[in-house]
């Protein structure tokens, strides 16, 4: 093997790996703020997005999660049993169920508003160096995911 193909091959010049790692880090930050609030990182996740649009369905919150319907029931049901969402199954197809935040859900977000700033704090990096960052990587997994 040439030089290049052992270099290509070492841990270090990895970019899944410096991916991984990087998650694994974050979501170790992440994880004493979450406990405060009750969640787990994919349970923040998805309230997240429920505070950006409440009443989606559970197959819209799954595209915009990147998760399946098999990850995300046990998840959605332990939010049901927190108190922060309730599950609604559509009248008109019982197979189409609506989350919405319940009045806990809704206020929980004010709790969780001081997160962004202790992430960007923990970080070390400026607003414009995570944004710009933020915007790579979802471009990266956009080219992916196609």
């Amino acid at each position: 093997m040439s030089n290049k193909s052992n270099a290509m091959l070492e841990l270090d010049n990895q970019l899944c790996f410096a991916l991984y790692s990087t998650s694994l880090a974050m979501t170790r930050v992440y994880k004493p703020l979450l406990d405060e609030l009750g969640l787990t990182y994919p349970q923040y996740l998805a309230m997240l997005v429920l505070w950006e649009r409440d009443g989606l369905m559970v197959s819209e919150l799954g595209e915009r999660l990147y998760l399946d319907s098999g990850t995300l029931t046990p998840l959605l049901k332990r939010l049901e049993a927190s108190g922060l969402i309730t599950r609604i199954r559509a009248v008109e197809d019982e197979r189409r169920v609506h989350i919405t935040l319940s009045a806990a859900g809704r206020k929980l977000k004010t709790r969780a508003a001081k997160i962004p700033d202790c992430i960007l704090s923990a970080s070390q990096c400026s607003i414009p160096e995570l944004i710009l960052l933020t915007q790579q990587v979802q471009a990266l997994r956009e080219r992916l995911v196609a």
